[in-house]
């Protein structure tokens, strides 16, 4: 009976202890699987190969041949830039006329020519999600010379009435007429993109007003080798104020225009046809 006491407390020490034990072993066991989960996932990430790849092209170029219309739809203009038209710039073209009428002398088509220095631009886009259409307007000068008969000049009378004048210095005198105008244009322009963006195929058409700032005659000729000239400034019965129609295209560096004059070239006292300038050309220079 003594001993059946005795041999309670000893079993009920062993059951803790081997429970402690039971214990202790399953938490190393934690801590192992942890730890080979932790380097099977640095194992695995190694060995997986990045998506994320940087590219060396320009990101405005590649942002610029996203669709964003497809993105936005809520008419937030996102094409950062703002739209641009074609008018400031330098033209050369050459000067017609409409009809040729022995009233008016003749004169040199290839040597007839037009400088337009177009210096102020003003760009206006209409569009709330693009920047393909807009309104141009600006400045410019536009300097016009007819290159005439070597013997022929322009001479104006009292009466107002334009004469035609033949003088003779050498064999090799030159005769022009010549006139500056300020002209400013008032253009609607489209633009058709071209690889999504970069490159612009455009055309333009509106009307033109322009406001005579001078105007001369000019005979070169040499007396002696020695190089003279004869300038005769005045208005020759010129109008004043002209307006017209303007055209104008192209794409990057191949550009066109063409100007029609709607009104007369001179007034009716002058007695000379009833003239409308065309001058046709390229743009040498866009700014």
């Amino acid at each position: 009976m003594h001993e059946s006491v005795k041999s309670g407390p000893n079993l009920k020490t062993m059951t803790k202890s081997c429970i402690k034990t039971r214990v202790i072993h399953c938490h190393k066991q934690k801590i192992f699987l942890g730890m080979l989960l932790i380097w099977l996932s640095q194992v695995l990430s190694a060995q997986i190969p990045d998506s994320i790849r940087i590219s060396d092209k320009n990101p405005e170029k590649l942002l610029k041949n996203v669709q964003f219309k497809e993105i936005v739809q809520d008419g937030l203009n996102i094409w950062q830039d703002d739209f641009t038209g074609h008018f400031a710039g330098i033209d050369f073209g050459f000067n017609l006329l409409n009809e040729k009428d022995p009233g008016f002398p003749d004169y040199d088509i290839l040597r007839s020519n037009s400088l337009y220095l177009n210096f102020i631009q003003q760009s206006i886009g209409i569009q709330r999600s693009r920047n393909t259409i807009g309104i141009v307007t600006g400045m410019g000068l536009h300097v016009k010379s007819y290159r005439l008969d070597k013997n022929t000049t322009l001479q104006k009378e009292s009466s107002g009435q334009v004469t035609l004048q033949s003088l003779f210095f050498d064999s090799n005198q030159k005769s022009k007429f010549s006139m500056v105008y300020a002209t400013v244009p008032l253009l609607l322009e489209f633009q058709i993109p071209v690889n999504h963006y970069a490159n612009r195929i455009y055309l333009s058409a509106g009307t033109f007003a322009g406001y005579r700032i001078s105007s001369h005659t000019k005979i070169k000729y040499r007396v002696d080798r020695k190089r003279e000239k004869l300038k005769t400034p005045g208005d020759f019965s010129l109008n004043d104020f002209r307006f017209g129609l303007m055209a104008r295209a192209g794409y990057r560096q191949f550009q066109f225009f063409c100007n029609y004059d709607l009104r007369p070239m001179f007034r009716k006292e002058a007695g000379m046809p009833d003239i409308h300038p065309i001058t046709f050309g390229i743009t040498i220079l866009s700014l």
